[in-house]
C-alpha cells in the first residue's frame, strides 16, 4: 500500500480517526503491541496511526520528552525487566539499543524488511536493526557569518580561539551528544577528549540543556554555530531562518562526519509480541525511510535507492565522509560514559 505523506502534528482529528479505525479490530486480536518511540512525537506519531490502520491492530505509543531523550525510555525497560510493558522500542539512535542488548533484555528477531540494511546497521544477532539516520552537524547562521569561506568545518573549531563565545553544543548528558562524546572518547583515547573538552570550556563554549537548544541560539543569532542534528536544522530552514549545515571534518585525514541512525528492537516479555513482529517489519519496509526522509525529520536513509530528503544542504549517505565510530562499543560503554559526563558538567 502507498502512503499519503505524514500527518502533519498541527492536524490531530485526522490522526485521531485512524487510531480508531486501528482500534476496532481490538477484539479480534487482542490489546495490540506496546511501542516506546524516543523519534519526536510529532514525526513518530503520524507514521505509527498510519501503520495501525493498514496492520489492522491498535498500537500503543508511549513518546519520550526532549530533555530526557532516549534515556528515559531506556531506564523504564530495565526496571520492568520482570515484567515488562513494552513491546517493540523505536530509538532515536542507536547506541542505548546496543547497551539494551547487552543486558540481555531484547529478544533476537530476523526481519524480512532488514536484509539490505547494509551491515554495519544490523546486530549480528538480529536484536536491533537500524533505518533513517540523523547526521551530527554544524549549523551556521548566514546573517551572522555570510561568507561561506569563513564558516567552521571541524569539532575542532569550538576550540579555536577566533570562536571564543561564539559557539555552543549540547551537554553530553542524553541523546545523540551522548552518543557523539561516547563515540567520540574511543576515537580520541582518554587524553585526546579530556583535552578536547578542556578546551571547549577555556574557549567559552555554551553548553546548552539539547540541541534543540543549541539550534534555537544559532537561528535567533545569539551563536554564530553549534553542533545540532539535521533534523533540528531542517526544521529551522523550513520556518525561514537564517541557517545553513556544514557536515563537518571532510577533508582527507580528518574523522569525518557522525552518521547516527534509528534502531528498532523486540523487548523480551513484553505484550504481544507476534504482532510486536509484525510492527518490526511495517518500520523496517523501505518506504518508511521514504516517508521519514519527505517529512519534517529529514532523515537520512541508510539504504540505496530510496529518495533522500529534498533540501540539498542534506546530504545522502554516498555523498559525504562518515565518521567510523565503535556502534558496539559506544553502545556497551554509554551508561558509563553517562556517569562519567554528568560528574564532569557538575549535573
Amino acid at each position: 500500500m502507498r502512503f499519503s505523506p505524514p500527518i502533519p502534528a498541527a492536524v490531530p482529528f485526522l490522526a485521531t480517526l485512524l487510531a480508531l479505525a486501528a482500534c476496532s479490530h481490538a477484539d479480534a486480536t487482542g490489546a495490540g503491541p506496546t511501542i516506546y518511540v524516543a523519534l519526536d512525537q510529532q514525526f513518530s506519531e503520524p507514521v505509527l496511526n498510519e501503520f495501525a490502520a493498514e496492520l489492522g491492530f491498535p498500537i500503543r505509543q508511549q513518546h519520550d520528552a526532549e530533555n530526557n531523550k532516549t534515556v528515559g525510555l531506556v531506564t523504564r525497560i530495565l526496571e520492568d525487566r520482570d515484567h515488562q510493558r513494552c513491546t517493540v522500542f523505536w530509538n532515536n539512535e542507536v547506541a542505548h539499543t546496543v547497551n539494551l542488548a547487552s543486558k540481555g533484555v531484547l529478544v533476537s528477531y530476523e526481519s524480512p524488511n532488514a536484509k539490505d540494511v547494509p551491515a554495519q546497521w544490523r546486530d549480528p544477532e538480529h536484536r536491533w536493526t537500524a533505518f533513517a539516520a540523523r547526521a551530527r552537524i554544524l549549523v551556521v547562521n548566514t546573517e551572522l557569518l555570510p561568507d561561506r569561506s569563513e564558516w567552521p568545518s571541524s569539532y575542532k573549531d569550538l576550540t579555536d580561539p577566533k570562536w571564543r563565545g561564539r559557539c555552543a553544543i549540547a551537554v553530553p548528558k542524553t541523546g545523540t551528544t551522548l552518543t557523539h562524546f561516547t563515540a567520540m572518547w574511543k576515537l580520541l583515547g582518554d587524553d585526546g577528549m579530556e583535552q578536547w573538552i578542556r578546551a571547549m570550556k577555556d574557549n567559552d563554549v555554551a553548553f546548552l540543556a539539547s540541541n534543540g537548544a543549541t539550534l534555537r541560539a544559532v537561528r535567533d543569532g545569539n551563536k554564530a554555530f553549534a553542533f545540532t542534528d539535521t533534523d533540528d536544522f531542517h526544521v529551522a530552514r523550513l520556518h525561514g531562518f537564517p541557517v545553513e549545515a556544514v557536515f563537518p571534518d571532510q577533508r582527507q585525514g580528518e574523522i569525518g562526519t557522525m552518521l547516527i541512525p534509528n534502531s528498532v528492537a523486540l523487548i523480551a516479555g513484553g505484550p504481544d509480541q507476534e504482532h510486536g513482529k509484525r510492527l518490526i517489519d511495517r518500520i523496517l519496509a523501505r518506504d518508511t525511510e521514504a516517508l521519514l526522509a519527505a517529512a519534517e525529520s529529514a532523515q537520512i536513509p541508510l539504504r540505496d535507492g530510496i529518495p533522500g530528503p529534498r533540501d540539498p544542504s542534506i546530504k545522502k549517505v554516498s555523498e559525504f565522509r562518515q565518521m567510523d565510530w565503535d556502534i558496539h562499543w559506544t553502545g556497551e560503554h554509554i551508561g558509563e560514559f553517562q556517569r562519567r559526563f554528568l560528574k564532569q558538567f557538575g549535573l
